[in-house]
């Protein structure tokens, strides 16, 4: 009889509901029973063809099953949505109590470690610590450093050019430039920061890159007061004496002009990427000021003489640090950097 058939279907899915174990289980006995295509929706076809008295009892019997159904099915969804909401309760639980944890303290980069070391020894030594624009002039980034337009010096570096004729700076010698002509002799300065150069990027080269360049301008410079204040440079930079060499170089804005060489800390002097086979790392370009130099920023060279000296801060940090690639410094790797 339908009567039994319905009631049948209500134990069937009664006992579907409370026996399901999982979410899945119970919306697949929801489906069988009260789906579009369940048990109960198929009563109704048969629902037509009982006399109008018959209906009115199997209505009643129908609508009170399926009925009861949906209150289980309700029940146990409601037990397994408060199920879910306990378990993500205790795995995420939080002390509130407790004092936050607060950010993650972080650290200067090595560039900057040595920089900021460098400063603090030129400063303890008289030199005052200048800055300048990273957009030069052409003037003061090369003719006032004894490189005309027509000098061939000028391919000696590849730079990058902007629109009205300003470049970004190709090393820091601008800011020697400026305060000679700010402050007048006598002076001790050094000039760090970054500098851009349109190069090929290797392990020992990046197209931005930073460099520290110091001057002195007194009455009776010589190269010994230089080597005095590079060898005292790498001493505190190293923390003990490194194997140097001194050849001559040519740069326009010193004469004489020297390559001040190290003895690649990489490699020990074999031979490796940093040194490109040598043995040996160019670290400090230095000479006594040209005279030309002098007299494009105002100062006498007949009363007045001096050095100047350029330093690659990234190189150096290279060398303190036994870093064999010079693109690691710049790369943004958090991973690398936290070493530091």
């Amino acid at each position: 009889m339908l009567d039994d058939s319905i009631r049948e279907l209500e134990a069937r899915s009664l006992s579907l509901i409370r026996s399901a174990q999982t979410a899945e289980e119970l919306e697949f006995a929801r489906v069988e029973a009260l789906g579009r295509k369940g048990g109960f929706s198929a009563f109704g076809k048969e629902m037509g063809k009982l006399a109008a008295e018959e209906k009115a009892r199997v209505g009643k019997l129908l609508n009170g099953a399926r009925q009861a159904v949906e209150e289980a099915y309700e029940a146990r969804k409601r037990a397994f949505e408060a199920g879910a909401l306990d378990a993500r309760l205790d795995a995420e639980w939080i002390d509130l109590t407790l004092p936050a944890p607060g950010p993650r303290r972080g650290h200067l980069h090595p560039i900057t470690r040595i920089q900021r070391e460098l400063e603090e020894l030129f400063s303890s030594l008289g030199f005052a610590v200048l800055d300048g624009p990273e957009v030069e002039t052409e003037y003061h980034n090369f003719d006032a450093l004894n490189i005309p337009a027509d000098h061939p010096a000028r391919e000696m570096q590849d730079t990058f050019w902007l629109e009205g004729g300003n470049l970004l700076r190709t090393h820091t010698s601008p800011v020697q430039v400026r305060g000679m002509e700010r402050l007048g002799p006598p002076l001790r300065m050094i000039a760090p920061g970054r500098t851009f150069r349109n190069e090929s990027v290797d392990a020992s080269h990046e197209h931005t890159f930073y460099q520290l360049e110091g001057m002195m301008v007194d009455r009776d410079v010589s190269v010994a007061h230089l080597l005095y204040f590079m060898k005292t440079l790498l001493k505190s930079i190293f923390g003990r004496e490194v194997t140097v060499r001194l050849r001559p170089g040519y740069f326009p804005f010193v004469e004489p002009g020297f390559e001040l060489d190290v003895q690649c800390l990489i490699c020990g002097g074999p031979g490796c990427p940093v040194c490109k086979q040598s043995g040996w790392v160019e670290l400090l370009p230095c000479g006594l000021v040209n005279p030309n130099v002098l007299r494009m920023s105002g100062i006498d060279p007949e009363e007045w003489n001096g050095f100047a000296f350029g330093l690659g801060l990234t190189r150096l940090v290279m060398m303190r640090y036994g870093v064999d690639d010079i693109r690691h410094l710049q790369g943004g790797d958090l991973r690398f950097l936290e070493q530091f």
